[in-house]
């Protein structure tokens, strides 16, 4: 065979892995919408999903009833799943690349709990950041503590000798060292302030509004066109440091502006929905495990998957203990714990 004729064949198997990966993506856009319709539909007055599907194209359609519950009532609960899932799954899947770490994720290495610190500031103490409309105090507050949490990673890592497996630790002890200043927020909190500080912690998608939803939903728009700009970097970034610099990347200024992406997602999830666990961890895996490394298609599979496991998990949480609500952090933990230790020992066996 000459080598004319044997060029083409790489090429063409580059091009079929591509249009998988596509597929893929695709498949994953489609199951997205299919969970938010179920999340939708389900409820104690539940509907059918072609009613469903009716009355979103049509709302003169529907029956007043049926109005308020789907417009007022089930979407914007349904749509706060898909952009936090979203949003959480996004930064745990910068995270995991900047710091070469599949445990990394805003819930792990403390930047979630930073965020809790700052919300239960302003929700038990009254704190506020002047200027501002008294409704964006607690995400404000909630993205000051994360970033700061971000910057002080971003300090460690520009020591000299500081490696991944340092920032790593250091985050966990971030984790530890803002759940005990929670706790103690707590412990000097009112009967009041301390229900609705715990109850905020367990994860809620119950106080969703179309404000917070916009709100949100520019968080999201304005940072995942640029993580998807650095796709490629990131992908470089996973054959290491030094091959990544010899390409001409600036590894630290990379890791910085991921690091604000990460705050910026993680935060305003956080300070909107309470804590929720493992969905930056989960759905990255998940992610890699369909398309591969390659960030052009990971960082997408990685959004979409965990905007469908959010999806699930808020139907999850109002069909497990009939007639009763559950905080879907409470379903996301369930699911991310076993997870989590699966990840851990598949790691040892690969030691």
């Amino acid at each position: 065979m000459t080598d004319a004729a044997a060029t083409p064949a790489p090429l063409a198997a580059y091009a079929r892995l591509i249009r998988r990966r596509v597929a893929i993506v695709a498949g994953l856009g489609v199951v997205m919408v299919v969970a938010l319709l179920f999340d939708i539909a389900t409820g104690p007055s539940n509907l059918p999903v072609g009613e469903v599907i009716a009355g979103l194209l049509h709302p003169s359609t529907l029956s007043a009833p049926a109005r308020v519950i789907i417009w007022e009532v089930r979407l914007p609960y349904a749509l706060m799943a898909v952009l936090v899932g979203a949003a959480l799954a996004l930064a745990g899947a910068e995270m995991q690349t900047i710091l070469n770490n599949p445990l990394a994720s805003p819930f792990t290495l403390g930047v979630s709990s930073a965020a809790s610190f700052g919300a239960a500031l302003a929700l038990v103490l009254g704190l506020a950041i002047p200027g501002l409309p008294a409704g964006w105090n607690l995400p404000a507050l909630a993205f000051v503590f994360a970033f700061g949490s971000v910057l002080m990673l971003q300090a460690l890592a520009s020591l000299r000798g500081t490696g991944v497996e340092t920032l790593v630790l250091f985050g966990i002890a971030m984790v530890f060292t803002f759940n005990a200043l929670v706790a103690l927020v707590q412990f000097v909190a009112s009967q009041e302030a301390l229900q609705q500080l715990v109850f905020w912690s367990m994860g809620s998608l119950a106080r969703a509004t179309w404000e917070k939803l916009a709100g949100l939903a520019f968080v999201l728009a304005l940072t995942a066109p640029f993580s998807l700009a650095a796709s490629w970097k990131m992908t470089a970034l996973r054959l290491g440091e030094d091959r990544a610099r010899s390409f001409g990347i600036a590894v630290a200024r990379l890791r910085f502006l991921s690091l604000l992406r990460v705050s910026l997602l993680a935060a305003t999830s956080v300070a909107f929905v309470g804590t929720i666990g493992f969905i930056g961890l989960v759905a990255p895996h998940i992610a890699r495990l369909l398309v591969g490394e390659d960030h052009r298609f990971f960082l997408p599979a990685s959004l979409l998957c965990g905007a469908a496991i959010m999806s699930l998990a808020s139907v999850a949480s109002k069909i497990l203990v009939p007639g009763t609500l559950l905080p879907v952090g409470i379903v996301t933990a369930l699911i991310g714990v076993p997870f989590f230790i699966a990840l851990i020992f598949s790691r040892r066996e690969r030691l």
